[in-house]
């Protein structure tokens, strides 16, 4: 739209390939060139005569260098494309996005130099059962880590979710024991994503603890607390629990909504639809405060919630202009 020129370079697809997924997505312009190379010495050179305004590497796994007798995507060859191609760009000023793979784990594949050479590190988040794509910031030396982008996968691509907490919480069942709404921090963002636990008794052995979206170790400690400090005997119990649309959250904040959820769907009585919870749980049980109370409790307001339990030292500083029975 602003007559930049876009440079798309690509080592694993053909150009025909591009031509037909830019056309479905209406990706088509005069300004978006691409090239089909894997030679590092080459893509330099296009680079330096074409002088676009952005470059894009997909990926860098399959540059390789002549100059080194290794195969594309060794430590070596990745290491030597990414230091030359980060190289250019400082001294030309031209962003460039390096795309590569990812190992199982979810780490970045190849050498971890890499990671320290970049000035930010983005995952693309998601999988083929949501709807949804996730663009986290994990390393950022421009701004705050740990920002999400949230974004639609539609027959055009990738359309922006202005509203997430909204799109999280479409399909939220009410009056459901196990089911509560926590407002969440990504980066400084705050939204609101639903906790739902299954508490079921079980003839095994040893009970089943599954958690998806939270950390497994985690979940054991609370559940250690609700077994010894309040009483919930959950030794005998399967105890499922799951963050409602594939999110991927790992702040204490959310201890309290996780305690919240089990004692729910234990007790069957459900927490009323216009709650929400936060709060970070001790190993003595106490609820222990959290930062950035008051965008939570502004995110959950402006959602319409109007009752939220929190930390009682929290209580104490929450302005008295927000219209939430506390």
């Amino acid at each position: 739209e602003k007559g930049l020129k876009v440079l798309y370079i690509t080592g694993e697809e053909s150009a025909r390939q591009i031509k037909l997924r830019g056309k479905r997505i209406g990706a088509s312009s005069e300004n978006l060139l691409v090239l089909v190379e894997i030679d590092l010495e080459s893509i330099l050179k296009h680079i330096k005569e074409i002088e676009p305004q952005t470059v894009v590497v997909d990926s860098i796994q399959t540059v390789y260098s002549s100059a080194l007798s290794s195969a594309p995507g060794s430590v070596g060859q990745v290491r030597e494309a990414s230091g030359r191609l980060i190289l250019l760009s400082k001294k030309t000023g031209t962003p460039i996005f390096l795309i590569g793979h990812v190992t199982k784990e979810g780490a970045i594949a190849g050498p971890k130099v890499l990671e320290h050479m970049v000035d930010t590190v983005l995952y693309f988040e998601g999988d083929s059962g949501h709807a949804y794509r996730i663009i986290r910031g994990i390393k950022n030396r421009y701004g705050p880590t740990n920002e999400i982008g949230v974004f639609e996968m539609r027959d055009n691509g990738l359309n922006e979710v202005a509203n997430p907490s909204e799109f999280f919480l479409a399909e939220r069942p009410e009056g459901t024991a196990g089911s509560v709404v926590v407002p969440s921090i990504e980066g400084t963002r705050p939204i609101l994503i639903e906790i739902q636990s299954l508490v079921s008794p079980t003839n095994l052995g040893m009970p089943r603890r599954t958690a998806i979206g939270v950390d497994h170790n985690r979940v054991s400690l609370l559940v250690a607390v609700l077994d010894k400090i309040c009483g919930l005997h959950l030794g005998n119990h399967d105890i499922f629990i799951n963050v409602a649309g594939g999110v991927k959250v790992d702040e204490p904040a959310v201890d309290l909504g996780i305690v919240s959820s089990i004692a729910s769907s234990f007790l069957d009585r459900s927490i009323d639809s216009g709650t929400v919870v936060f709060g970070e749980i001790g190993l003595t049980g106490e609820v222990r405060g959290i930062s950035q109370m008051e965008s939570r409790i502004k995110e959950a307001a402006r959602m319409g919630f109007n009752r939220c339990i929190l930390p009682r030292i929290l209580s104490r500083n929450v302005s008295s202009k927000a219209k939430m029975k506390l």
